[in-house]
């Protein structure tokens, strides 16, 4: 499977701005659709944004919309999630995940990284 190690997450206050960047081995980044999760402590994981392997479709968390941006670099074969106006509930550890087959097929995941926002 696809490797994929993220990076970018940490402790930031209300209102500020993150990019995460996400990281692929090989040279078929660009034949995956990825995706961005986030689980917070207690909480079960869940879905905040999707972009197709040429980057033209996205979907997002409803509460991210307006506020987070998917995007990604097959050149580079890496996968990014700006966050800007993080709010405390934003709080989670972020896993980016690659599927060669659409949004219910994600096969591929990252370890985490952590993003922390104070109040």
């Amino acid at each position: 499977q696809v490797q994929l190690v993220e990076s970018g997450g940490g402790l930031v206050q209300a209102g500020d701005s993150l990019r995460l960047s996400c990281a692929a081995s090989g040279r078929t980044f660009g034949t995956y659709d990825m995706g961005w999760f986030r689980q917070a402590p207690g909480k079960e994981r869940e879905f905040v944004a999707f972009i197709s392997w040429l980057g033209v479709s996205t979907s997002y968390l409803d509460s991210v919309k307006g506020r987070f941006t998917i995007s990604r670099d097959n050149a580079k074969n890496t996968l990014y999630l700006q966050m800007n106006s993080l709010r405390p509930e934003d709080t989670a550890v972020y896993y980016c995940a690659s599927s060669p087959n659409g949004v219910s097929d994600f096969v591929s995941w990252g370890q985490g990284t952590q993003v922390t926002v104070s109040s």
